[in-house]
């Protein structure tokens, strides 16, 4: 990857400074320094975003289907093409270890663009008769300017599974990326602007929370907000649209259960286990950071489920053999610590890990690690065991029966995901029925299919992403009613 001393917004397809010409640091998790600026943005860059969206829009709606495919095709093809060079962009900003970022954030992005493109070559209208009366049927059609916000823990995946649909359809978009990891954006512009997309169907604007993030979800003209974060700031957004009665999607946190029942085949169970509680270190919405095993499988699997994560190699993230990174940010990493030790307070066990381990290499001497820890022992009613840490610390608690775990399982105020592990079919279809969270995972852990509905209950959100759901949430249904 090329190192920029500046990063630029991208709109109306040219890339240009932050009008009050402010930047901010952009660290390096592994070493804890700057390696780039970013842009901070405000009102104005916003204003210029929106203008240029709003000016694209009219043209770009009425481009046909299939020329849209075709752009679209061509971005998945140029983001392939640079896997590499976007793969070690992601693993700098965010910390996740060089091969995830290649193996599997940077080829989900392309996905997205890919799918979507083709989506859009085979949707269906409805069409309903009225005997003798009249013929109906209903249009779906773009929405106009719409606002895009991700996070920073999966930021090319998500913010091109927002994007995707979004212009898809014919929409032009303002998009803002999280300031902690800004540097794949920056590239989305380069491959979009290679790619053809017109100018002002996608802008970028680089900059904080308060600064972009909320001009954009309060701007009257844009009507449709699309926001992955945390709920605190979700809750925020949805109170910034509903005066103006925006359309908002809300994919929020979670605290997700991962239950194994003695029956499960104990080898998938822990493999499985250590993935979802470990992936990007345990930064992921969907990590399984709550784990439930019935009583007669417990000791069994917390023992070798203990030594199967000592076995994952914490060190340098551009480093091939790596398995756990750094964490996003110093903020972040003090958040998790505060949890640890509140753990020990609450009366929890640090099966492994706990504290911060000796940095891997003289390079990320000054980074933010912390290594995979396990924890307890702890009450299921906890803090520790409630709140959403989001880092790699997972808490392990027995149950006795199924009524006790889906219980336990719905005790938070998420209901974002959750995995059962068990060969009981039955037993399957009954608490997957029961648990309260939008997608539940059966023998398995982010199995990714494009055409199902993704979203969460409770506090985990509101709206659903992904597939037909994604092409509705930003397209406005008309019905058209002719008279006999």
């Amino acid at each position: 990857m090329t190192q920029l001393d500046q990063i630029q917004n991208f709109i109306d397809g040219q890339f240009v400074p932050p009008i009050g010409g402010k930047y901010l640091d952009n660290i390096e998790p592994a070493t804890g320094k700057p390696y780039s600026l970013v842009p901070d943005s405000d009102s104005r860059d916003v204003e210029a975003a929106v203008a240029a969206a709003e000016k694209a829009f009219p043209a770009w709606s009425r481009t046909p289907a299939a020329e849209r495919s075709r752009i679209l095709l061509r971005i998945a093809e140029l983001i392939d093409r640079d896997l590499e060079k976007f793969a070690r962009a992601e693993s700098v900003d965010t910390g996740k270890p060089l091969s995830l970022a290649r193996s599997l954030d940077i080829p989900r992005a392309s996905s997205n663009f890919r799918f979507f493109a083709t989506a859009i070559l085979h949707t269906e209208n409805e069409a309903h008769m009225m005997d003798g009366v009249a013929f109906n049927y209903t249009l779906r059609q773009p929405r106009g300017v719409v606002g895009l916000i991700s996070p920073w823990n999966l930021p090319l995946y998500l913010l091109s599974w927002k994007i995707a649909p979004a212009i898809a359809v014919g929409n032009t978009a303002v998009a803002k990326p999280s300031e902690l990891t800004p540097m794949t954006a920056f590239l989305l512009g380069e491959v979009c602007r290679e790619a053809g997309l017109p100018n002002g169907v996608l802008n970028i604007v680089q900059g904080t929370g308060p600064n972009v993030g909320s001009v954009i979800t309060a701007h009257p003209k844009i009507g449709t907000i699309s926001f992955t974060g945390g709920t605190v700031t979700g809750r925020k957004v949805a109170q910034a649209g509903a005066p103006l009665f925006k359309k908002v999607s809300l994919e929020l946190g979670g605290k997700n259960p991962n239950i194994i029942f003695a029956d499960a085949d104990l080898d998938a169970a822990i493999a499985g286990s250590v993935r979802s509680s470990f992936a990007n270190q345990g930064q992921v919405c969907l990590c399984g950071s709550r784990v439930f095993v019935e009583r007669p499988a417990y000791d069994e699997f917390v023992r070798r489920f203990t030594e199967k994560v000592s076995q994952l190699k914490q060190g340098d993230p551009l480093e091939e053999k790596t398995d756990q990174g750094a964490i996003v940010s110093k903020m972040q990493l003090e958040k998790v610590t505060f949890y640890v030790d509140l753990a020990k307070q609450e009366g929890g066990r640090i099966a492994l890990g706990g504290a911060a381990p000796p940095p891997p290499n003289e390079r990320c001497r000054d980074g933010y690690f912390f290594p995979p820890t396990v924890i307890t022992g702890l009450p299921v009613g906890c803090r520790v065991n409630r709140e959403e840490i989001f880092g790699p610390v997972v808490t392990i608690t027995p149950f006795d029966n199924e009524d006790e775990v889906i219980g336990y399982a719905n005790d938070t105020d998420y209901g974002l995901a959750s995995s059962v592990w068990t060969q009981n079919l039955s037993r399957a279809h009954r608490v997957a029925e029961q648990i309260h969270t939008g997608t539940v995972w059966v023998n398995c852990w982010l199995v990714r299919d494009l055409r199902v509905p993704f979203g969460g209950m409770k506090q985990s959100g509101v709206g659903r992403e992904g597939g037909e759901e994604a092409l509705r949430f930003f397209t406005e249904p008309k019905n058209v009613c002719i008279a006999k």
